[in-house]
């Protein structure tokens, strides 16, 4: 299933070179500090935050259980990512064997597709409490909240085995990716011959991972305008702070995905080589520490809760 073919000798190789990193030279202990510091960082505030939320029982509600689920993706996202990149700082060959790479590329889509459909459940989370006040417990009681979230998982597993189905068998005449990560797009891009299957494998994945979540968040908004158009000035100042943070992780996941998927698809020459493989990461890099600054920091009971767990107030 893994075996890459590069000639007609049948020579088998059994890695991919992700040769964006390039020869960094003496810049690598910088660089590697630096992801370092950034990744200590995200697990760190994701962390913390699930700990609160676990320990505050004014948290426990389905809202922030919502959350705890995507501060984990956001850990776990991360790290199918942060030490592979960090040991390929101190690589001369940065080569990634291939079950390496197959391993990295269905954490990496697993927890892209997670973290798009989190945010639907809570875009749907959020049309409820505001939409049906007086019917909220009883729609989002515990069982339901915890069926959402197996679903949202199951969802994502589904995305990636749908994903994985357009490179068991590809037979490759290269091994070269210009990428930090194992990127399916280029792999499929390695393929010896263009199929049906690899021309339209973009497709069937950007349906299921964005488009229908994307849909789903902007019906859930949707509706959530149509009533705060018609609610008293407190109401919609409530409402408006409550789907901030909602609507600055969906906007950056969109951008990051748009960056990405621009980034594998389009070959841009005119951009410098570092400014094209920060966008590759942009998604990766930012999305997991946005999540946790701003629900730990524009959520008030969120903040309060903080507070009295760093300070034991009561």
């Amino acid at each position: 299933m893994f075996s890459l073919t590069l000639d007609q000798n049948s020579t088998e190789i059994v890695y991919f070179v992700l040769s964006a990193y390039g020869n960094i030279g003496q810049s690598k202990y910088l660089y590697f500090s630096i992801m370092l510091l950034w990744y200590f960082s995200i697990c760190l505030a994701n962390t913390f935050l699930i700990i609160v939320i676990y320990a505050d029982r004014n948290l426990h509600e389905p809202m922030y259980i919502l959350l705890c689920n995507l501060f984990v993706n956001e850990i776990s996202g991360s790290t199918s990512v942060y030490p592979l990149m960090m040991s390929q700082m101190f690589s001369d060959t940065h080569e990634i064997t291939l079950p390496w790479c197959f391993t990295q590329m269905s954490y990496i889509y697993t927890s892209a597709s997670v973290e798009f459909c989190s945010l639907a459940a809570m875009a749907y989370d959020r049309h409820v409490s505001i939409c049906y006040p007086l019917h909220y417990n009883v729609i989002m009681n515990t069982r339901r909240v915890g069926m959402i979230i197996l679903l949202v998982w199951m969802y994502s597993f589904l995305n990636v085995i749908l994903i994985f189905s357009f490179l068991v068998g590809l037979n490759f005449c290269g091994n070269v990716m210009n990428k930090v990560f194992c990127d399916p797009h280029l792999v499929m891009k390695l393929a010896c011959s263009v199929s049906i299957r690899t021309s339209i494998s973009d497709l069937p994945f950007a349906i299921v991972t964005v488009v229908i979540p994307f849909s789903l968040i902007t019906v859930s908004y949707m509706k959530i305008v149509a009533v705060c158009l018609n609610a008293s000035k407190e109401s919609k100042q409530k409402a408006i702070s409550t789907v901030t943070p909602q609507i600055v992780s969906v906007t950056n996941m969109f951008l990051g995905t748009l960056f990405h998927f621009v980034d594998s698809k389009i070959d841009m020459p005119i951009l410098p080589t570092k400014l094209r493989i920060l966008l590759s990461v942009y998604l990766l890099v930012f999305q997991p520490m946005i999540t946790p600054f701003m629900y730990g920091f524009k959520l008030p009971k969120i903040r309060q809760s903080c507070k009295r767990f760093l300070f034991q107030r009561k």
